[in-house]
C-alpha cells in the first residue's frame, strides 16, 4: 500500500476515532445517572472499626419480619467516618406485583421531613434574616394577637397567650400550634373558615394564615407538642426567601448536595421505583394501603411530611450534617449553627414521640440520658422518624450514621426502630468515644 493510501486511512481513522468519543460523550450526557448513588464513598467494615459479621444481623433482623409477614421489605445503610459500610435491601418494594426491594427505591419521608425544611430555615438565620426568638407574627401577621384554650373544668374558653410564639418554639414544638380546628371551641363560621369548608387548601401558607382562628393547646414554650410546628417553619422559610418550600430546598440544599432522587412530587419516569405502602392486619400481618400510582403535581408543600427520597439520598443529607455544614466542598451550614441545632432546646419537657431520654433540639431529637433511653447510642446523638417507619440517626461521639427504611403505617407495636440502633450500634468494635466529635450539641444544665 503506497504512502498516499496510508495517509488517507490514517485520516479516516482519526475522523472516525473523534466521531465516536463525541457519540459517547453525548449518550453519556443523555443517560440519567444517580450521581447521589455514584458519589457516596463506601469502605471495608474493619477499616473504621466495624466488623463485618456483626454488620450482617442487619438483614437477618429485617429478615424475621419479613418472614413473619409483619414487614414486607426494608432498605438499610450505614456509614462510619463518612463512609458507607453497608447497604442494602431485603424482601420487596411492592409484593402484591412481586417486585424486589433495592437499595434505589423512593420511599414516602413523612416526618424525616421535619430535620430538612428546619435545616432550610436555619440557612435564613445565618444570613441574618431572624433572631430565634423572634415572633413568627413579624412574617405571619394573624399570629400577632393568637389566643390559647383555657380550660376550668368542662368550660373552655380563650385567652391571649403568656408570651408571643417565637421561631424557637415552631422549630422545637413547643408552640402549641395545630391546623387541625376539630374540639377547639370554634363558632360554626370559623371552622368552616380555618377547614375551608371540608376542602383541600391549595397552599400550606393559606392553610397556616386561616389556622390563626385555632386557639393553641397552651401558651408557646410551656410544653412539647407533637404536631404542626414543622409546617409555620416551612412558611416561615417561604414567607422570609420569597420561594416556595419546594423550590427552596431543591435549589438550596437537594441540588447542591446531589439529592436528585428527594421532592413531594415523584416524576412520572421514577414511579417504578417506588414502595408500596402498607398497615398492619388484625392477624400481625401487613396489608396494602396505596400502590405505586403517578400524582398529579401539588402546589400543597407541608413542612411535616411530604417529601419523598431514597437512602442515597438521604444519607447525603445525614453526612452534611455530621460534618458540620459540609459535604463534597459543599458547605450549605456553619459548624456552630449545626451544634446549635442538635443542641436540647426543650429541658426536662417530655419528648413522647421518641421515647425516654430524650430532649428536642432546633428540628432533631437529641439524646440526652441513654441510661433511660431505649437506644443504644451515645449521649448527644440525634436524628428523627417518620410515620411509615423511616428512620435516621447519628451519633457524633462514635461518627456514625444509621438509616432504615419501611412503609409500613402503624408500626408501633413492632418496636422495630428502636432495636435497629442496637443492632447497628453493636456492630462496632473500635470506639471512638475518647475522641472529639466533628460536631457536638451544647451541653446544657437541666436545674
Amino acid at each position: 500500500m503506497n504512502n498516499k493510501n496510508n495517509g488517507k486511512i490514517r485520516k479516516w481513522l482519526i475522523q472516525a476515532t473523534a466521531k465516536a468519543v463525541c457519540f459517547t460523550v453525548l449518550l453519556a450526557a443523555a443517560t440519567p445517572i444517580n450521581w447521589a448513588a455514584e458519589s457516596l464513598p463506601t469502605a471495608n467494615p474493619e477499616s473504621v472499626g466495624i466488623s463485618a459479621k456483626r454488620l450482617e444481623r442487619i438483614d437477618e433482623y429485617f429478615q424475621r419480619f419479613i418472614d413473619k409477614g409483619q414487614v414486607v421489605g426494608a432498605v438499610s445503610l450505614v456509614a462510619r467516618h463518612g463512609k458507607i459500610v453497608h447497604h442494602s435491601a431485603v424482601g420487596l418494594k411492592y409484593r402484591e406485583e412481586n417486585i424486589p426491594m433495592t437499595t434505589d427505591t423512593i420511599f414516602a419521608l413523612a416526618s424525616m421531613t421535619k430535620p430538612i425544611v428546619s435545616t432550610a430555615l436555619m440557612m435564613l438565620f445565618e444570613e441574618g434574616r431572624f433572631r430565634l426568638d423572634d415572633p413568627i407574627s413579624d412574617w405571619i401577621p394573624e399570629y400577632a394577637d393568637h389566643m390559647v384554650l383555657a380550660s376550668n373544668g368542662p368550660l373552655q374558653r380563650r385567652v391571649p397567650e403568656a408570651r408571643p410564639i417565637t421561631i424557637r418554639h415552631v422549630l422545637t414544638h413547643t408552640s402549641g400550634l395545630t391546623l387541625n380546628p376539630a374540639n377547639k371551641g370554634l363558632s360554626e363560621e370559623e371552622l368552616r373558615l380555618a377547614s375551608n369548608g371540608g376542602e383541600q387548601f391549595s397552599t400550606l401558607g393559606e392553610r397556616v394564615a386561616r389556622a390563626a382562628l385555632i386557639p393553641a393547646a397552651f401558651s408557646p414554650g410551656d410544653h412539647w407538642q407533637y404536631g404542626s410546628s414543622t409546617d409555620y417553619v416551612a412558611v416561615l422559610v417561604e414567607k422570609i426567601s420569597g420561594q416556595s418550600i419546594d423550590q427552596f430546598l431543591k435549589e438550596r440544599i437537594f441540588e447542591p448536595l446531589g439529592m436528585h432522587d428527594t421532592f413531594y412530587n415523584i416524576p412520572p419516569e421514577k414511579v417504578d421505583r417506588v414502595a408500596a405502602r402498607y398497615i398492619p392486619t388484625d392477624t400481625g400481618g401487613a396489608e396494602l394501603q396505596l400502590a405505586p400510582t403517578y400524582a398529579e403535581p401539588t402546589t400543597y408543600f407541608p413542612g411535616v411530611s411530604g417529601l419523598n427520597s431514597t437512602s442515597s439520598d438521604y444519607i447525603r443529607f445525614a453526612q452534611m450534617i455530621s460534618n458540620g455544614g459540609e459535604l463534597d466542598g459543599v458547605r450549605l451550614l456553619g459548624r456552630m449553627t449545626v451544634d446549635l441545632m442538635i443542641s436540647n432546646h426543650t429541658g426536662d419537657k417530655s419528648v413522647y414521640i421518641r421515647g425516654p431520654g430524650y430532649g428536642f433540639g432546633l428540628g432533631f431529637g437529641v439524646l440526652v440520658d441513654p441510661t433511660k433511653s431505649l437506644d443504644t447510642l451515645s449521649p448527644g446523638s440525634y436524628g428523627w422518624g417518620g410515620a411509615y417507619g423511616t428512620l435516621y440517626y447519628a451519633d457524633p461521639a462514635e461518627d456514625i450514621i444509621g438509616l432504615m427504611f419501611i412503609q409500613l403505617r402503624g408500626h408501633g407495636p413492632l418496636n422495630i426502630r428502636q432495636r435497629f440502633t442496637n443492632v447497628v450500634s453493636q456492630s462496632v468494635v473500635d470506639s471512638v468515644a475518647d475522641r472529639k466529635p466533628k460536631i457536638q450539641g451544647y451541653n446544657i444544665r437541666q436545674d
